[in-house]
């Protein structure tokens, strides 16, 4: 076993290290205040025929700007992952909140000046780089802070990034009619509406990224939770004792297996995700050829998907705290299976059947999400997990790529839009099978990293010039860390009412697959 000789912390990490009696329940608001604010992306739907219209291009042109973002979102997060570590999450929400606010202001500057290369710029790449560093900054801070249960609390953050969409989906959309009031309720808003509404957004998160900054804190290297017992933990299946650095960790069967795991899991799911409102559509049609299934009912299919897959990662991850991580992803993959099996079979002879199947899948989407930072921590623990998570992340640009081609392709050879019928589906979604069967694979094969990669401990690099701090400085900065400025309550009041305000948007708008 390899070993390294501690090291003080850096300087960053020094002042916002908690001293004793600070609350750890203030730290999954922190997270997400973060996850909340670049949710969004999964929002762009909102504006897309606006800003097809706006710029006179076609929806592949207006795509793109999604799919530079998720590719941004998963090489930052691959490149940064070390400097989060090394300098805390604080810095890397900063760094996070200046990237994802500039991308809404140069986007607006091009959506207003008519230059979609702009848009592509600010929101597409500058904007995915705060993806990537805003989706990872939280993510190993909460794992230390609560060893005993890993799965919720990563469960609880990356919740909040399929809630960020259900948040400002809804938002977005009542800002479009504050801004465009002469538009008629269902008409195309103007591209100058957008380009207030990006601006209207920037400000926003804003604000609530940067509250998210100011109470996040990280634990003393030796703090643990009252009652809490290492070696209980380190008794559990594939549980490790010991640490690996991340570059170690991407020389590693396991890391690799994870990604394959990673990849299958988000590509199945982005099958069904991208094509839902079409997708329930086409699966039931009269005999007439049109749909049986009302455009606002589809629309509430959509919402009813956005709310299982939030759910799905905050229960499936907590459950894995229980039963495992390997043992669930036995679950999401195996199930998925069966699901995807199901759905392509009998999924057009009942609407409740194909709308229960689409609703776990995708909770098994969603908790793939949230699990595998939880698993990541198991196999590699703490010391670079943040760094490791950001790396393994590019499976998720890689399926954001894949997983349009795969059903994109597979339903252009069958027909155009608005013709297809479930026959038309089968071969793309049996295509997710294989793929999942894989992933199931691959998951069954992960074994315990051997210790020869293990390092006792590792020294925080130096921040430079400031490393140079005396004691008393260091000791100084704790103590003012320690000090709960923002009350538990509040800053769960502050995520909680545009939670609970997404929800219930989604809910009602849920409701018309049955009214509708």
């Amino acid at each position: 076993m390899a070993t390294a000789a501690p090291q003080t912390r850096s300087a960053s990490m020094q002042r916002i290290t908690a001293g004793p009696g600070f609350n750890r329940w203030l730290i999954p608001p922190a997270a997400l205040a973060i996850h909340f604010c670049i949710g969004q992306a999964y929002a762009t739907s909102v504006y897309k025929t606006e800003l097809v219209a706006h710029f006179e291009t076609s929806q592949t042109a207006v795509g793109i700007i999604f799919s530079i973002a998720i590719v941004m979102l998963g090489l930052s997060a691959a490149l940064f992952g070390t400097w989060v570590d090394r300098h805390g999450p604080r810095r890397a929400m900063l760094a996070a909140t200046a990237c994802w606010v500039t991308g809404f202001a140069v986007g607006a500057v091009g959506i207003y000046t008519g230059q979609l290369w702009l848009v592509y710029l600010g929101y597409g790449f500058i904007g995915g780089i705060g993806l990537g560093i805003g989706y990872i900054s939280p993510v190993s801070t909460l794992i230390k802070w609560f060893p005993d249960r890993p799965g919720l609390a990563t469960g609880m953050a990356i919740m909040g990034f399929g809630g960020g969409a259900m948040i400002a989906s809804p938002l977005s959309s009542a800002l479009l009619r504050l801004y465009d009031g002469g538009v008629p309720e269902g008409d195309i808003h103007t591209g100058q509406a957008v380009g207030s509404l990006f601006l209207t957004l920037g400000a926003i998160y804003l604000v609530v990224m940067l509250f998210g900054a100011y109470i996040v804190r990280v634990p003393h290297p030796d703090w643990k939770p009252e009652g809490f017992d290492p070696s209980a933990v380190k008794k559990k299946s594939l549980v490790t004792s010991g640490n690996v650095k991340a570059n170690t960790a991407i020389t590693t069967p396991q890391f690799w297996l994870l990604w394959t795991i990673l990849f299958c899991n988000v590509t199945a799911g982005i099958g069904i995700l991208e094509h839902a409102s079409p997708m329930i559509q086409d699966f039931f049609r009269g005999d007439d050829g049109s749909s049986t299934v009302a455009a606002t009912a589809a629309a509430g299919f959509v919402g009813f998907l956005s709310l299982t897959n939030m759910a799905g990662r905050f229960i499936w991850s907590s459950t894995s705290d229980v039963i495992g991580r390997k043992n669930i992803y036995l679950l999401y993959l195996g199930g998925g299976v069966l699901l995807y099996f199901a759905l392509a079979t009998w999924g057009s002879l009942s609407m409740a059947l194909f709308i229960v199947f689409s609703g776990i899948i995708l909770s098994f989407y969603g908790g793939g999400f949230a699990t595998i930072p939880a698993y990541l921590r198991d196999l590699f623990g703490t010391l670079q997990v943040g760094a490791i998570h950001g790396r393994l992340l590019t499976a998720w640009s890689a399926a954001g790529i894949a997983g349009p081609l795969i059903i994109n392709g597979f339903l252009d050879a069958r027909g155009e839009p608005g013709t297809l019928t479930a026959a038309d589906y089968r071969p793309a979604l049996f295509t997710m099978v294989g793929l999942l069967v894989i992933g199931l694979i691959a998951n069954i094969l992960v074994r315990a990293v051997n210790e020869k990669h293990h390092v006792e401990s590792a020294p925080e690099k130096s921040d430079g010039p400031e490393e140079k701090a005396d004691a008393v400085a260091a000791e100084k900065s704790v103590k003012s860390a320690s000090a709960p400025r923002v009350p538990v309550w509040l800053a769960w009041v502050v995520v909680g009412i545009p939670l609970a305000y997404g929800v219930l948007q989604t809910f009602s708008n849920a409701v018309r697959l049955f009214t509708g």
